[in-house]
C-alpha cells in the first residue's frame, strides 16, 4: 500500500513539473472513450419484439382471460364474487394447455357459484410477470370471502379439480340431526365437529376461528380426508360429549376421540389445525406420484411392507370399491386383545323390569361384525344396527372372539405391518403395468399389490382371490404366496444365434436338462454389455446347428429373476450344464471375455463335445481350425481395407487444403466486389440526387414561362378593350403602354437570358466536379489492382515455400 501511495506522489510531481504530459494523457483518454462512446450508441437491437399475446381460454368461455396480465383486474374480480379460483398459466407450458380443457369443463359447471379468472403471468410487460414469482406453471389459487389464497397441489382434472371448489364453497357441513351425526361420522374416517350456540349470538367469535381452520386445513389436506362439520343443537353436540359453548371434537375410530383442550393451546386457526393433523389417524391413505421419477412413493414404501390398491376413482361420486377396501383396513387395524373385547361392562337399568349390560364399542367399530354372531335365546335385548351413539346392548355373557384365521386385529398379532394406500387408476396406470398388471386388464377393475421394499418383494392379488385371504396369507410366518417377476413381454419369437431370455421363458429355456446353457445377464444402461454383443455373437456362430447347447442372454433390468439365479454386477456369464443345473459354473471375473476363452471354458465345464450332435461329423481340431483361418481371413481384409482408407484419407486431405485456399481467395474477391458495389451505389444515389434537383429547377423555369405567357396575354387584351374605349386619344396612349410594355417584355427577356446562363454554369461546374469523382474512382481501382497483384505474388511465394518445406521433409 505504501508503495503504491509513492508512486501516486511521484507521478503527482511529475505532473507538476511538466504539465504538457497531464494534458497530453487527459486528451488521449478523451480520444478512446469518444469512439467508444460513438460505436456503442449506433448500436442496434438485434433482438426481435415479442409478439402480442393472444387469448389462451376461448372467448365463449364462462371465466375472464387476463392475457395481459392485468393482475389489478384480479383484485376487482375478486370483491364481486364470494369464491373465486384464479388460474395463473404461461401459454407455452404443456401441463398449462393440458388443464385448459379442465378448467373450461369445471368453468361450465360452477359458473353461477364460483368466479374464474385466468391470468397470463408469462408476458413481460403485465403486472403479474412483475409481481409474481412462480417456478412451475400452472398455479390455482382459490378464494373464499377475501381468504386466500388457497393453492391447490392435486390432479388438475376437472373431477378432482371440482370436487376441491366444492369443498372451499362449503368448508364447513351443517348437522341439524341426530341421524347426520352418524351419518357424517361413518362416511369419513376423520371428521371435526364444533359446537357454537348461536342462540347468544348471532355471529359466535369462535365460530369464525373454527371456520378459517377448516379453510386453513384444505391448504394440507388435498384429498379431503380430513371433514369439518358444525353443530348448533346442544341435544346434538351431547352425542359426542361436547356440552360447552365453542367446544371442537376431533373422532377417530381406533383410538379414543379427543376434545380440544382450550385451556393447553390458545383457540386459533393455527392451533386448531396443528391440533387435528397431529392426532388424526387413517388407516388407508391417498398418495399421488408426480411423474414416474417421483420421490413420494418411496417414501412411503420406506415405512415397511405396503398395500397398494389401484381403483377407478372419482371423488364426485360414490365408490363401492373404496368403501369395501376401507371396511377390510379397518377390520385389519382393530385389535383383538382382552382390553379391546371385554367381556361385560357396567350393568345398566334399561327398562323398569329389565336389566342389561352395555358393550363399550368406542375403541373398535368392526365389533360390530362379531355382535351378530351373539344368540338371540340368550341375551334380553340386541340392536339390529349401530350408530355412533347407539349403544349394543347384550346379556352379561361373554362376547365371542374373533377366530384365528380372521384378519380382525392382524396388525397386532403379526410382525408385519401393513399400510394401505390408494391410487387412481386413470392417473397411475403405467405404475400399475410396471407392477404386474397385465395389458388386457380392464381399469374398471381393482389392481392390488403388496410391497416389501426391504425384503425387495411384491404379490399381487389374484382376481379370484379374497383381498382378507391375501393379506392373511402376506402375515403368515411362513407365507404360501410366491413372489411376482415382472418380465418383459416379447412381441414375436425370432430365429437367430443368441436365445433371448424373458422371465416367463427363463425356467423353461435355462433348467432344460437336455441341453447345455450359456447365459449371458445384460442390460441396456451397461456399457460393457453392449461392447461383448459381438463376441457371443461369434461363439454363437461357432456352435450354430448344434441341438446340445444353448447360448442367451436374459435382459436383468426388464426381468426379474428368481433370487437363487441373480448376480451381483454386469455383464456376468452364467453355465448351467446339462443333468447337473444345480452346479453352474460363473465365468471367471479377471478373465477376459473373448472367444477362445469362453470356447475354453464351455468345453471345460460341459460334461461332453458340443459337437458330438451337431451332425455334421467334424473333429474339434478341424472345426477350430477352420474357424481360425476364417478369422484369418478377416484380420488380413480388415488390413487391406485401413490402408485403402489412408489412401482416400491423404487424397481428401490435400483436396481438403486446395479447397480451403480456394475459399480464402473467393472470399477476399468477394469483399472487394461488395466493396466496389457499395461505393457504386453510393454514386448512383448521389447522381439520382442531382438529377431530381435538375428536374425540379427546370419545372420551376417552365411554371415561370407559363406565368409570362399568361401575363402578355391579359396585356393584350387589356391594351384591345382601352383602344375601343378612348379613341384616337387612346390610340395615343396605346401607343405609349405598348412601348412601355415592349419594354417590359424585354427587360423579362433579358432576365431569363441571364437565368439560363447561371444555369449552364451550374451544369458545368457539376460537369468538372463529376469528371474529378470519376478520376478518383479510375485511381483508386488501379491501385486495388495493384494490391491485389501484390497479394497473389505473396501467395505464389508463400506456396513455393511450403513444396520448398515439403520436399525438405520428405528428403529428411
Amino acid at each position: 500500500m505504501l508503495r503504491i501511495r509513492a508512486k501516486l506522489r511521484q507521478a503527482a510531481d511529475q505532473m507538476k513539473r511538466r504539465p504538457e504530459l497531464c494534458c497530453g494523457a487527459i486528451l488521449l483518454t478523451c480520444a478512446l472513450i469518444l469512439p467508444l462512446t460513438l460505436t456503442c450508441s449506433r448500436v442496434k437491437s438485434v433482438v426481435a419484439s415479442p409478439r402480442a399475446p393472444l387469448r389462451f381460454f376461448p372467448a365463449e368461455a364462462p371465466l375472464a382471460d387476463l392475457f395481459l396480465g392485468q393482475l389489478e383486474e384480479v383484485d376487482r374480480l375478486l370483491e364481486e364474487a364470494d369464491v373465486s379460483l384464479v388460474f395463473y398459466y404461461a401459454p407455452w407450458c404443456a401441463h398449462c394447455i393440458t388443464a385448459r380443457q379442465h378448467i373450461q369443463q369445471v368453468a361450465l359447471r360452477l359458473a353461477q357459484q364460483v368466479q374464474f379468472v385466468a391470468v397470463n403471468c408469462w408476458w413481460h410487460q403485465g403486472r403479474c410477470r412483475k409481481q409474481k414469482i412462480f417456478f412451475q406453471y400452472p398455479v390455482i389459487h382459490l378464494f373464499y370471502r377475501r381468504v386466500g389464497p388457497i393453492e391447490y397441489r392435486g390432479p388438475v382434472r376437472s373431477e378432482y379439480l371440482e370436487s376441491f371448489i366444492q369443498r372451499v364453497c362449503a368448508p364447513l357441513t351443517y348437522l341439524p340431526s341426530v341421524r347426520a351425526l352418524h351419518t357424517f361420522l361413518t362416511q369419513h374416517q376423520q371428521a371435526v365437529v364444533g359446537y357454537f350456540r348461536f342462540s347468544s349470538s348471532p355471529q359466535p367469535a369462535g365460530y369464525i376461528t373454527f371456520l378459517l381452520s377448516a379453510l386453513h386445513a384444505l391448504r394440507r389436506d388435498q384429498q379431503g380426508e380430513v371433514r369439518f362439520a358444525v353443530v348448533t343443537n346442544q341435544a346434538v353436540a351431547e352425542g359426542v360429549s361436547l356440552r360447552e359453548d365453542e367446544s371442537v371434537y376431533l373422532h377417530r375410530r381406533l383410538n379414543s376421540s379427543l376434545v380440544f383442550p382450550r385451556t393447553q393451546r390458545n383457540f386459533t386457526v393455527q392451533a386448531v389445525c396443528d391440533w387435528v393433523f397431529e392426532n388424526r389417524e387413517s388407516v388407508i391413505h391417498w398418495i399421488q406420484p408426480t411423474g414416474a421419477k417421483s420421490y413420494s412413493l418411496e417414501a412411503e414404501l420406506q415405512k415397511g411392507p405396503a398395500l397398494l390398491t389401484f381403483l377407478p376413482h372419482n371423488p364426485l361420486t360414490a365408490n363401492q370399491l373404496l368403501t369395501q377396501v376401507s371396511a377390510v383396513a379397518l377390520q385389519y387395524h382393530c385389535g383383538s386383545e382382552e382390553d379391546l373385547f371385554p367381556r361385560c361392562c357396567q350393568s345398566l337399568s334399561f327398562s323398569s323390569d329389565a336389566s342389561v349390560c352395555e358393550l363399550c364399542v368406542s375403541r373398535c367399530w368392526a365389533l360390530a361384525l362379531y355382535l351378530q354372531r351373539v344368540s338371540l335365546s340368550s341375551c334380553r335385548s340386541v340392536q339390529s344396527s349401530y350408530g355412533a351413539f347407539g349403544r349394543w346392548s347384550v346379556c352379561c355373557r361373554s362376547v365371542p372372539r374373533p377366530p384365528l384365521d380372521s384378519i380382525t386385529g392382524l396388525q397386532c398379532r403379526s410382525n408385519k405391518t401393513l399400510r394401505f394406500y390408494l391410487l387412481d387408476t386413470q392417473l397411475h396406470w403405467p405404475l400399475a403395468q410396471r407392477l404386474g398388471a397385465s395389458a388386457d386388464q380392464s381399469r374398471d377393475l381393482p389392481f392390488i399389490t403388496i410391497i416389501n421394499l426391504r425384503d425387495e418383494t411384491h404379490y399381487v392379488l389374484n382376481h379370484t382371490d379374497a383381498l382378507e385371504d391375501f393379506i392373511q396369507n402376506f402375515s403368515a410366518t411362513y407365507s404360501p404366496l410366491h413372489r411376482h417377476l415382472v418380465g418383459h413381454k416379447q412381441q414375436q419369437q425370432t430365429q437367430s444365434l443368441i436365445q433371448e431370455v424373458t422371465s416367463d421363458s427363463f425356467l423353461h429355456t435355462v433348467m432344460d436338462s437336455q441341453r447345455d446353457v450359456l447365459l449371458l445377464y445384460y442390460s441396456v444402461w451397461c456399457g460393457f454389455c453392449s461392447v461383448l454383443n459381438h463376441v457371443f455373437l461369434q461363439l454363437a456362430r461357432l456352435f450354430q446347428g448344434n441341438s446340445a447347447l444353448t447360448v442367451a442372454r436374459v435382459n436383468v433390468g426388464r426381468n426379474d429373476l428368481p433370487w437363487e439365479f441373480m448376480v451381483d454386477h454386469l455383464p456376468s456369464v452364467l453355465f448351467f450344464p446339462r443333468h447337473r443345473k444345480q452346479m453352474s459354473v460363473k465365468f471367471p471375473e479377471n478373465t477376459p471375455m473373448t472367444v477362445p476363452n469362453l470356447l475354453r471354458f464351455v468345453l471345460q465345464h460341459s460334461d461332453h463335445a458340443p459337437w458330438e450332435e451337431s451332425g455334421r461329423g467334424a473333429e474339434p481340431q478341424s472345426l477350430l481350425e477352420a474357424e481360425l483361418q476364417a478369422l484369418q481371413r478377416q484380420v488380413f481384409s480388415l488390413h487391406r481395407a485401413r490402408e485403402r482408407l489412408s489412401q482416400q484419407l491423404s487424397v481428401l486431405w490435400r483436396e481438403n487444403r486446395r479447397l480451403t485456399l480456394h475459399t480464402h481467395t473467393l472470399e477476399t474477391q468477394n469483399a472487394e466486389l461488395q466493396e466496389q458495389s457499395g461505393r457504386l451505389e453510393t454514386l448512383y444515389r448521389e447522381k439520382t440526387r442531382q438529377l431530381s434537383d435538375t428536374v425540379h429547377r427546370l419545372q420551376e423555369l417552365a411554371d415561370a414561362s407559363e406565368e409570362l405567357l399568361e401575363e402578355n396575354s391579359l396585356l393584350k387584351v387589356l391594351l384591345t378593350v382601352l383602344r375601343e374605349r378612348d379613341g384616337w386619344e387612346g390610340d395615343s396612349r396605346d401607343t405609349d403602354g405598348q412601348e412601355e410594355a415592349d419594354g417590359q417584355e424585354e427587360d423579362r427577356q433579358e432576365e431569363d437570358r441571364q437565368e439560363e446562363d447561371r444555369q449552364e454554369e451550374d451544369r458545368q461546374e457539376e460537369d468538372r466536379q463529376e469528371e474529378d469523382r470519376q478520376e478518383e474512382d479510375r485511381q483508386e481501382e488501379d491501385r486495388q489492382e495493384e494490391d491485389r497483384q501484390e497479394e497473389d505474388r505473396q501467395e505464389e511465394a508463400d506456396g513455393q515455400e511450403e513444396e520448398r518445406q515439403e520436399g525438405k521433409c520428405e528428403a529428411s
